[in-house]
C-alpha cells in the first residue's frame, strides 16, 4: 500500500517515488497544497475502494498515517 501511495503522491508535487518516506510530511515536507491534498484523496477513494471522512483526513500529517488510516479502511 505504501509503494502505490508513494506513486499517486507523485503526480500530485514534483518528488521521486524514492523520496516518499514514511515519516514524509504531506505539507511540509512534500510541498503538498490543500487542494492538492483534497484532490489526492478523491484519487485514493477510487483507488482504494474506500470512503474518505474529511474530518479524519484533516488530521493526516504523515504519509505513513495516510497508510495507517487507508489500511483500516480497507479492512472495514
Amino acid at each position: 500500500m505504501f509503494e502505490k501511495l508513494a506513486e499517486i503522491i507523485c503526480n500530485y508535487v514534483e518528488v521521486e517515488p524514492g523520496d516518499v518516506h514514511p515519516e514524509s510530511r504531506f505539507m511540509e515536507d512534500l510541498g503538498f497544497t490543500s487542494f492538492d491534498f483534497m484532490s489526492m484523496l478523491g484519487e485514493l477513494e477510487d483507488e482504494f475502494d474506500v470512503e474518505i471522512d474529511q474530518q479524519e483526513a484533516s488530521e493526516i500529517r504523515t504519509v505513513q498515517e495516510a497508510v495507517d488510516y487507508l489500511a483500516k479502511l480497507s479492512a472495514e
